[in-house]
């Protein structure tokens, strides 16, 4: 299959499910709160809602791809989506909100497997690793999306989710017209998924868990931190979010970066800056220059750590490629959907500030653990 024909749907799928669905919550949060009037601990909740969904679809996602292929799990991704989007506009409760967040992060979960099996069936074995950085780069491209829209539509935070529906209807179709059924001859190895398969992997897990905690934070409440602690324009609020996607585009060249200076002194390195960029706000909220400074480092660091664990990932479970992907990023969600309560708890209790400077430091002492 031609290498582009297969990308670009496959860039503009994961803009829609993680840039779209997923992660624009926490940019329209402010507006989403103004209309429901919902506590720190009830918009952390909601949000725990994208991870939660997020654990269970993947799971499901990897057992159903190796028995009916990936595209039938790639469209009930674009399903997902779509129908999260709309229920999202059109919420009339908090209840209703967190049934469209349940569907809008269930489809993270469900689109990732099949893409990865449609690329080991499909582009040449050259190609796959550019393949799948080009696929995975769609997170920022949908977060750029998300920044630009909100610069355009805030406050209409319905009408946003409306448009974004629309978008992802459209790539629905897209990729249902250009993805093709796997022959009947091609078949996908399945992993053996168990406690003895998990042995000789904690540190994997914690690093995982951990990493999902204290990122769940900035994802969450970055964006509404530096609005309640600074003077900042609307335009200013929306570029913040741009950053984060502009600057997460770079970790496409995370390979490079590992092959040059090692898996751990890589996981160090961007753990730590990935701790950095928290307690940068926490000094500074106030100041723009170093609010977007954080917002950068956050984004290439964030998203550089999720490739990162999918290399570590292989390299403990060499035998089971499958599992591999999917233990770290299961993990990573746990956390996340541990971080995003604890940090509507602590924000509620402590604030703001003390609350980004504690999950900072959380990273930064994840960034120590062994990857070997």
């Amino acid at each position: 299959m031609k290498f582009t024909r297969l990308v670009f749907p496959g860039v503009s799928m994961i803009a829609v499910t993680y840039g779209l669905a997923r992660y624009s919550y926490g940019l329209l949060l402010p507006s989403i709160d103004e209309t429901f009037q919902m506590s720190d601990l009830v918009s952390g909740i909601i949000s725990s809602l994208f991870y939660l969904a997020y654990c269970f679809t993947i799971i499901f996602s990897t057992v159903m791809t190796s028995k009916k292929g990936p595209k039938p799990l790639i469209l009930l991704a674009g399903i997902f989506a779509v129908s999260g989007l709309l229920i999202i506009s059109s919420s009339l409760s908090e209840w209703m909100l967190a049934l469209g967040v349940l569907l809008a992060g269930g489809s993270t979960g469900l689109v990732s497997p099949p893409y990865g099996a449609a690329i080991a069936f499909w582009i040449k074995q050259p190609l796959q690793g550019k393949a799948n950085t080009w696929i995975n780069s769609g997170t920022s491209i949908g977060i750029v999306m998300t920044g630009v829209a909100a610069i355009l539509l805030t406050p209409h935070w319905r009408l946003t989710y409306f448009i974004y529906a629309i978008l992802a209807l459209v790539i629905l179709i897209w990729n249902k017209k250009i993805l093709p059924v796997p022959d009947s001859t091609l078949r996908i190895q399945q992993g053996i998924l168990s406690v003895r398969g998990l042995k000789g992997a904690t540190s994997i897990i914690t690093g995982s868990v951990l990493m999902g905690i204290s990122s769940a934070c900035f994802w969450t409440f970055s964006r509404t931190y530096i609005e309640v602690a600074g003077n900042y324009s609307n335009l200013e609020l929306s570029l913040f979010w741009v950053v984060i996607g502009v600057f997460g585009i770079l970790s496409g060249l995370g390979g490079t970066v590992i092959e040059k200076i090692g898996l751990q002194s890589a996981y160090t390195l961007f753990g730590l800056l990935m701790g950095i960029a928290p307690i940068l706000l926490f000094i500074e909220p106030g100041n723009i220059v170093v609010a977007y400074v954080g917002a950068a480092l956050f984004g290439i660091a964030n998203l550089f750590m999720c490739g990162l664990l999918i290399v570590w990932g292989i390299r403990v479970f060499s035998s089971n490629a499958s599992l591999g992907i999917g233990v770290p990023f299961l993990m990573l969600s746990i956390g996340q959907v541990i971080g995003s309560v604890l940090a509507g708890t602590f924000i509620g209790e402590i604030g703001y500030g003390i609350t980004f400077c504690i999950f900072g430091i959380i990273s930064a002492v994840a960034s120590f653990l062994r990857t070997s």
